[in-house]
């Protein structure tokens, strides 16, 4: 096994405190990556604080991971030393099944392994980013375009992937009305990418204490959603909406806001069931939805996407002792618009 330093927090209450974890030796596919930049997302926090279920502790949370390959298995092909690479959420799947086959490895029939909280094919325990080094199969690993620094790169593996796989599925671009749900993490992604695909897109925030921002990264208008005028103003507008909170929200409120054949897509994951009036769908043939993240090939099309548009998420690089604050931070909505880690302090107090 090799040992790498980690921050790992030993109970829902936290704190995160340094530890050494075990990655298993490389076999053949396997890629061994130096981690530079880890995003802190949301489901870190749903998942740590067991919110989403049972955890077994200690657990290291991270998959927004961006870093360089410092050593590959005798059978690797697509990754040479040096090169820049990420990890998101999964670091396996089944690949036999038909989700599989499709490159929807997501939505394995048999469950993606998680790249922290879950059990690998070895029976170990995976731990995820907010550590030094990660050992991944080639084929879960996707390589960072050049003209990505790594540190804005890392969210994209989460923030980024969420919001472009339904941007993407329900094809956002020229013509098409697109509103976004929520100005964080996830929201300010969806922005910049559904205004690079050629949308026209609107932001639904519970204020408008962000307007600028928005406006700034794409947004074509913005609303408040505590102004109930909003409802009636835009009633029956939108092509697709994007909804990234991980809140309670009215559902129908904003069902009432898509036009014909519209769907609402859930990216984000309240802890607790939404409640949906059938009649907000029957009236106007419209859908409720929902999507994870990516299979890898899109996840690498997204990245490529970003290159070429000159997309990245906007952050603040944290040392690995400001994680617990960060997380209160998250939690208070009071981050523009990801914390990234720098590994490279992990082993500072």
């Amino acid at each position: 096994m090799i040992l790498v330093n980690a921050r790992a927090t030993f109970n829902p209450e936290g704190p995160f405190k340094l530890t050494t974890i075990e990655r298993r030796e490389l076999q053949p596919h396997d890629v061994l990556i130096e981690i530079k930049y880890a995003g802190i997302c949301h489901s870190d926090i749903h998942t740590a604080r067991g919110e989403w279920g049972p955890v077994t502790y200690p657990l290291v949370p991270g998959h927004e991971i961006a870093g360089i390959v410092s050593q590959i298995g005798a059978e690797v092909t697509k990754y040479a030393v040096g090169d820049r690479v990420g990890v998101g959420c999964m670091v396996d799947s089944c690949g036999e099944c038909s989700s599989c086959h499709k490159g929807e490895e997501q939505y394995c029939l048999h469950g993606n392994t998680g790249t922290y909280g879950a059990t690998d094919r070895y029976g170990h325990y995976t731990q995820g980013g907010y550590s030094t080094h990660i050992v991944v199969t080639e084929s879960f690993v996707v390589r960072i375009p050049d003209n990505i620094p790594l540190d804005a790169a890392a969210p994209l593996l989460c923030a980024g992937i969420t919001t472009y796989s339904p941007l993407h599925h329900w094809e956002a671009g020229p013509g098409k009305k697109v509103a976004v749900v929520g100005l964080g993490g996830l929201g300010h992604m969806a922005v910049k990418i559904a205004h690079a695909m050629g949308a026209e897109v609107t932001v639904l925030s519970q204020s408008l204490k962000k307007k600028e921002d928005g406006l700034q990264l794409g947004a074509d208008h913005y609303y408040a959603t505590s102004d109930q005028e909003t409802f009636k103003q835009l009633a029956g507008s939108f092509d697709l909406i994007i909804n990234t909170v991980s809140a309670q929200i009215n559902i129908d409120a904003f069902l009432s806001l898509l036009a014909l054949d519209g769907t609402l897509v859930n990216v984000g994951a309240p802890a607790d069931p939404l409640a949906v009036n059938a009649f907000s769908l029957i009236g106007h043939r419209r859908s409720f939805a929902g999507s994870m993240i990516g299979g890898i090939r899109e996840t690498q099309e997204m990245l490529d996407f970003c290159a070429e548009h000159n997309i990245a998420s906007e952050i603040e690089v944290i040392s690995a002792s400001q994680i617990d604050e960060a997380w209160e931070r998250v939690l208070a909505s009071d981050v523009r618009y990801r914390f990234v880690i720098d590994i490279s302090t992990m082993n500072q107090e």
